[in-house]
């Protein structure tokens, strides 16, 4: 399966400058993100993909428009991938209004307050990873899935810090990370 963590955010681009969380609940993609979701695209365009799993925070959202532009294959919105919750970024937008602005996604399966409330333990999102991991083995066929996720869920779930828009080729089958090394 191929993990795609989303493109740059305005939280992102603010965070990088200052290293102070700018209060920005659930940020869009700044035009860099687009740029960088449409080459993770392009990237996956050449693989055959079956599914998408996505995050149904905006900047996930948005990322994974480019990915289902090029294959025309189901898409699931998951809350168990979303990123641990550190900031303020990490606020979520409730279903309703997940459906005013992406209007071609399911949303109603979701809880009202589908992300967590404070800041979430390394335990709690590692074993979040887990379930996840052991989901996609059981379910099987997971080499045409596309993640599109979070660096704190996708670290969680490989040991692999990766950087906005960056495509990993990863096997769930592998098991859990030996080390996670969350950065301060």
């Amino acid at each position: 399966m191929f993990l795609l963590r989303h493109g740059q955010s305005y939280f992102n681009l603010h965070f990088t400058e200052t290293r102070r969380d700018p209060g920005i609940e659930d940020p869009e993609l700044t035009p860099l993100g687009h740029q960088q979701a449409q080459a993770a695209a392009q990237q996956l365009a050449a693989h055959s993909i079956t599914r998408v799993i996505v995050s149904p925070y905006k900047r996930a959202l948005q990322t994974v428009s480019p990915v289902l532009a090029v294959h025309k294959v189901p898409l699931t919105v998951m809350h168990e991938v979303r990123e641990r919750t550190a900031f303020v970024c990490d606020i979520g937008s409730q279903p309703a209004a997940l459906a005013a602005g992406f209007p071609d996604y399911q949303f109603d399966h979701l809880p009202e307050t589908w992300w967590s409330d404070g800041v979430e333990t390394a335990e709690a999102v590692i074993a979040r990873a887990n379930a996840f991991r052991q989901q996609m083995v059981a379910l099987g066929g997971h080499e045409g899935t596309v993640l599109v996720s979070h660096w704190g869920f996708i670290l969680a779930l490989t040991g692999v810090s990766v950087t906005n828009g960056e495509v990993l080729e990863y096997d769930p089958a592998t098991g859990a990370p030996e080390q996670i090394i969350w950065r301060p």
